[in-house]
């Protein structure tokens, strides 16, 4: 029996260690200067850090321990020409999921789920992106550890967000965001609900960016119909033809969609000066959420225009936050 309860208190420990958990009320640890300025993650043992074209990886007590970077001599990605660029990661039973895709000036192209080996940094696979689903950009993606899900979002358009079966690999449902949490960078999943993190503040003025939350306890397939709707020439116009009328797709279309009403969570106010928000995630040892930001130059579109020199900066900051949960 004695032999029992011990196993079954290890079992027990084992399982509290990789299961994150979201609070109601957090308070600032402290703030990690790190070389990336795209996404965090955490499993058991160590810190991820995505940079647009890089991958890092941290021990818990935040030294560098292995990373990656784009070169010539050591091609990151599968195919830099197609897709070179990383948004908010995630990482799920020993493996490293990043959004990657081609980004030019507010627009998404040859968007993937690329799957990386969070022992090597090695690239494994590309998951494909279903175009037909409406999704036209992905800066960050979070897996769902209890349904085998992942889900990625869109920052181009961010009235959706979109999930895949991790089982199947293919297209599952989208979820319309009420009210949309415009550029969203960065979410994470615990507990049944989805945190995201949105660059709706303004860096010129100020003015703090937000994180936000959601239930998505119940996810109801959709999948692809056969179908038709309008041919789009930009993620907010339709196409249209000599007579100036829509020009009409058939195909595989979205089937549906799931409604989801977003709350806001927290107000970033301690940020040591409005940025630029990226990804977010729940240390499973500690419950400490951890939030990526970049300060010192403008954003316009998604890409950086230079330092705020009048303020005394000569390049950008990246840096992540650590907030403690207090509830």
């Amino acid at each position: 029996m004695k032999k029992f309860l011990l196993a079954l208190s290890v079992l027990m420990l084992a399982v509290g260690v990789n299961a994150q958990h979201i609070g109601t009320e957090y308070r600032l640890k402290k703030v990690i200067e790190v070389p990336g300025r795209q996404g965090i993650a955490a499993d058991k043992d160590y810190f991820y850090v995505s940079d647009t074209r890089g991958l890092y990886k941290y021990d818990k007590n935040w030294n560098l321990v292995a990373k990656r970077v784009q070169t010539a001599e050591d091609p990151l990605f599968p195919n830099p020409k197609l897709a070179n660029h990383f948004g908010d990661i995630d990482v799920f039973d020993g493996k490293i999921y990043t959004g990657n895709e081609k980004f030019e000036f507010g627009r998404g192209y040859n968007i993937a789920i690329s799957v990386y080996d969070a022992n090597t940094l090695e690239w494994i696979e590309d998951i494909p992106w279903c175009a037909e689903s409406g999704q036209v950009e992905v800066s960050g993606l979070a897996v769902d550890r209890d349904k085998n899900m992942i889900w990625m979002s869109d920052w181009v358009d961010s009235r959706y967000v979109y999930c895949y079966s991790l089982e199947t690999k293919q297209y599952y449902t989208k979820m319309q965001c009420r009210p949309m949490p415009y550029w969203t960078q960065g979410i994470f999943i615990a507990d049944g609900k989805m945190l995201f993190a949105a660059d709706d503040g303004e860096s010129t003025y100020h003015i703090a960016d937000n994180l936000y939350i959601a239930d998505i306890t119940q996810v109801p397939y959709t999948g692809l119909v056969d179908g038709q709707e309008p041919e789009k020439e930009n993620p907010w116009s339709v196409k249209l033809d000599k007579n100036g009328k829509p020009v009409i797709r058939k195909g595989k279309i979205a089937g549906g969609a799931m409604a989801g009403r977003l709350e806001t969570f927290r107000e970033m106010l301690d940020f040591r000066r409005a940025g630029e928000i990226e990804g977010l995630c729940i240390d499973p040892c500690t419950d400490d959420l951890l939030v990526l930001n970049n300060r010192g130059t403008q954003i316009i579109l998604g890409m950086s225009q230079g330092p705020f020199a009048k303020e005394g900066y000569t390049k950008e900051i990246h840096e992540i936050y650590v907030y403690e949960k207090i509830k």
